[in-house]
């Protein structure tokens, strides 16, 4: 298995966390359960020329072969047939905007060819990267792509960014009237704002990132008793801890330690 990340340099930076590349052609299993991080990314298949929409409870279907896939608050499941070669981008929250020049809530939710945001050098663009045969190199080019395609039309709000930089230091609920308060706006017009940029509105991001933290206990091994570790991530007792964890994954968090892969928000489908 191949996994490889890129940190995109200035101006990119601030918008796009990582850029990566996957290849795992021998995974034993058919599904994963991808968890939802609240962020957007942008995803092609260099290996064929569809990806698998896997919706549960439902016949397997080809989507396009590239795709963005909003910023989501729910779990979904992919093939892994689609990792034998795959590159990405992970946006950063809010990050997206500038490169669609809309609003990021119009995509929360949904996975769209990108095709219909980028246009037709979408095909051009996996064209060219299948023909670098260095995987670095692939990462590289991608970046310059990205950077082609970089406006600042629509950069996040400061208000935005203030309001993500508290929440990351402290997820509770209540603390999202507060925010908006050091803000200076109304609690409705923040989080109007917030969700049009963060694609989600700041109580909803909020519960994302708990759960996330508790995926990344959860994937480091923590071991501490389940009320302890609810705590610790910000829910208010262990119940909500668990009715929330299953909220967005469908599962309990008893099966995400036993069934969690190489990546945090990936786990088995048995």
């Amino acid at each position: 298995m191949i996994y490889l990340v890129r940190k995109p340099a200035p101006p990119l930076a601030p918008y796009a966390q990582v850029l990566w590349y996957a290849q795992a052609p021998l995974t034993e299993h058919k599904r994963e359960r991808v968890l939802p991080s609240g962020c957007v990314e942008v995803i092609l298949s260099l290996s064929r020329d569809f990806l698998m929409d896997c919706p549960e409870g439902e016949p397997d279907r080809p989507n396009a072969p590239a795709l963005v896939v909003g910023a989501r608050s729910v779990y979904e499941i992919v093939d892994t047939a689609d990792m034998n070669a795959l590159i990405g981008i992970h946006f950063r929250p809010g990050g997206f905007g500038p490169f669609v020049g809309d609003c990021a809530d119009r995509f929360s939710n949904l996975s769209l060819p990108l095709d219909q945001l980028w246009g037709s050098p979408v095909g051009a663009l996996r064209d060219e990267l299948r023909e670098i045969a260095s995987p670095r190199a692939r990462l590289a080019f991608l970046e310059r792509c990205l950077l082609e395609r970089f406006t600042a039309r629509r950069p996040r709000h400061a208000m935005v960014e203030f309001g993500l930089e508290r929440f990351a230091r402290d997820s509770q609920v209540s603390t999202v009237r507060e925010v908006a308060k050091s803000t200076g706006w109304s609690e409705r017009r923040f989080s109007q704002v917030f969700r049009e940029q963060v694609g989600f509105p700041p109580k909803v991001w909020c519960r994302i990132q708990r759960f996330q933290r508790a995926v990344r206990q959860l994937h480091a091994g923590v071991d501490l008793p389940w009320a302890e570790l609810a705590l610790e991530c910000g829910f208010y007792d262990q119940s909500h801890f668990a009715n929330e964890f299953r909220a967005f994954s469908g599962i309990d968090a008893t099966t995400y330690s036993a069934l969690r892969t190489q990546f945090t928000n990936h786990i088995r489908v048995q």
